[in-house]
């Protein structure tokens, strides 16, 4: 059992004032306002819900910074996914654990009390499999033990290399199963996570896209979901709906809609590229918009609809995705942002009036704990410990009324603001760091001095 004690914490009632919080078995057990902190409670200033990273290719974080050279001729998503298959053709075992733990350490120093894996490099180079098929699943396993991190495994259904049942080639022999080889692999990673990862822990599906998988192999992966979330990459990029459409007849969010049964089971990945009623009909199956408009911005791929999506009681997460900078606050404002360019407007996301950060982090927390199956995303008895603290008193923050330190967080701060964190109750982050934090980045260095030396 522990106990915590914040000067303020923000309830789905709205702020309380000293709250005295005790969790046990990582599950908040009593929620106490206008207490009275104990001698053993550890105290903090403001306590928050903490977000789920719901979408998140861990082994991409070795990667950034290394694709912002400008070559001949027009850089675009696909330039940048041709860089990445060459890079991944590298990357051993033990080289993707360090990079995973650094990975997960950053997001939890970042806010972030889980992850959403989507989890696509199965095969050695050349697309043989591992004697143990789960091999690259289980590394990451030992990087979310080693962090404390709560995970969302998402093992990837990736059988073809583009629309119409194009054949794999290079990089992307690395993710390659069959609809038979892929019901094995969830098995056994199902199995492998039972034995070594906490309670909190959860394996769902991933199909790709509909552009590395095909209608009837989507079909047959759908029942190994049982109740776990189904989450896939849908119209990230202009090119993608074209392709699609010229292929099955409807774009991407049309056909999916149209015949696979999306519900709030779902985590529908980028979702950028959609006409109004693609938008209307998302939000109303009730799949989770997973945005992740960092990598969105980075990869050039566009603003998703977000105004009207919420108009219309859509449901959302934020994701960093290809890792090129894990920030909480600037994935959040990016999104805000990004409608505001495109609108030509400011604080435009927010149906009606109110706090655009309260509607930004509450949303995010809400839809993100949905995506990843957490009971999470609010502070509440029987709601998994997934907290996180910040201090108000720092110079981001330290001139904001309390109804406004979300608009703070979300516009104004950056990663510094965090000073503890909690995932399903684990006290993982300390003072503003992990506390594995000099093991994890001396292992990340030696992992990356190897990498980079084979390459």
């Amino acid at each position: 059992m522990q106990v915590i004690f914040a000067r303020r914490a923000r309830t789905p009632d709205g702020w309380k004032q000293n709250v005295r919080i005790t969790c046990k078995g990582g599950v908040i057990s009593t929620i106490e306002p206008d207490s009275t902190a104990q001698a053993d409670d550890t105290r903090v200033d403001t306590l928050l819900p903490s977000l789920a990273n719901l979408h998140s290719h861990s082994f991409q974080r070795a990667m950034a910074g290394m694709t912002e050279f400008r070559a001949a001729g027009k850089d675009s998503f696909w330039t940048w996914r041709d860089l990445m298959y060459r890079f991944v053709e590298h990357i051993s075992p033990e080289q993707y654990q360090a990079i995973a733990a650094l990975t997960f350490m950053e997001m939890q120093e970042a806010g972030y009390a889980s992850v959403g894996e989507f989890h696509y490099v199965h095969n050695q180079h050349g697309g043989q499999h591992y004697d143990n098929q789960a091999e690259l699943s289980e590394q990451v396993f030992a990087a979310a033990c080693q962090t404390g991190i709560g995970l969302t495994h998402l093992p990837v259904l990736y059988s073809y290399g583009g629309a119409d049942k194009a054949e794999l080639n290079g990089g992307q022999m690395r993710f390659g199963n069959s609809v038979e080889t892929y019901a094995t692999l969830v098995e056994s990673i199902r199995k492998s996570a039972e034995q070594t990862l906490p309670v909190d822990t959860c394996v769902g599906i991933a199909p790709h896209s509909l552009r590395a998988t095909c209608p009837e192999d989507l079909a047959q992966v759908l029942h190994l979901a049982q109740d776990k979330p189904i989450h896939i990459h849908i119209a990230e990029q202009p090119k993608e709906v074209s392709d699609i459409q010229a292929w099955l007849g409807a774009r991407p969010v049309e056909w999916l809609l149209a015949n696979t049964p999306v519900s709030d089971q779902w985590c529908l990945i980028h979702a950028t590229h959609m006409t109004g009623a693609e938008t209307q009909n998302m939000a109303r199956s009730g799949a989770i918009a997973g945005l992740c408009p960092i990598t969105e911005a980075n990869l050039g791929d566009g603003p998703f609809n977000g105004v009207a999506f919420l108009a219309n009681d859509g449901a959302f997460g934020v994701g960093s995705d290809s890792n090129v900078c894990i920030s909480l606050s600037e994935e959040l404002r990016t999104l805000e942002y990004s409608q505001r360019l495109r609108d030509l407007g400011r604080n435009v996301i927010i149906p009606g009036e109110g706090s655009v950060g309260d509607v930004l982090y509450l949303g995010a927390a809400t839809g993100g704990a949905k995506a990843l199956n957490r009971n999470a995303g609010r502070i509440e008895t029987g709601a998994l410990a997934d907290l996180v603290a910040i201090d108000s008193t720092s110079p981001a923050l330290c001139a904001l009324r309390e109804d406004q330190l979300l608009d703070g967080l979300c516009f104004a701060a950056n990663g510094t603001v965090v000073t503890d964190l909690w995932s399903a109750g684990r006290h993982q982050v300390q003072s503003g760091h992990h506390i594995n934090r000099d093991q994890i980045v001396t292992s990340y260095k030696a992992a990356m001095s190897d990498l980079l030396a084979s390459i």
